[in-house]
């Protein structure tokens, strides 16, 4: 199922993304839904990095490089 989004940009980033699809040969739309997916896969990540955060400090992971080490 898909849904319809309008969204209203700035002049000045409607110019850019036109212009990033051009140069790239992708869609408006494409970009638009890779970014948004991006974003939210970010929120996600930092709202879990803050509800583990602490237990990983104590079990001696201070970096994200120590919990990649950990769960490979």
């Amino acid at each position: 199922m898909r849904s319809v989004l309008s969204v209203s940009l700035p002049e000045n980033i409607s110019s850019e993304l036109e212009k990033f699809a051009r140069s790239t040969g992708r869609t408006k739309s494409d970009i638009v839904k890779e970014s948004i997916n991006l974003y939210l896969w970010e929120a996600r990540f930092r709202r879990l990095q803050k509800r583990v955060g602490t237990k990983a400090k104590k079990a001696g992971m201070v970096s994200e490089e120590d919990v990649f080490k950990a769960i490979s």
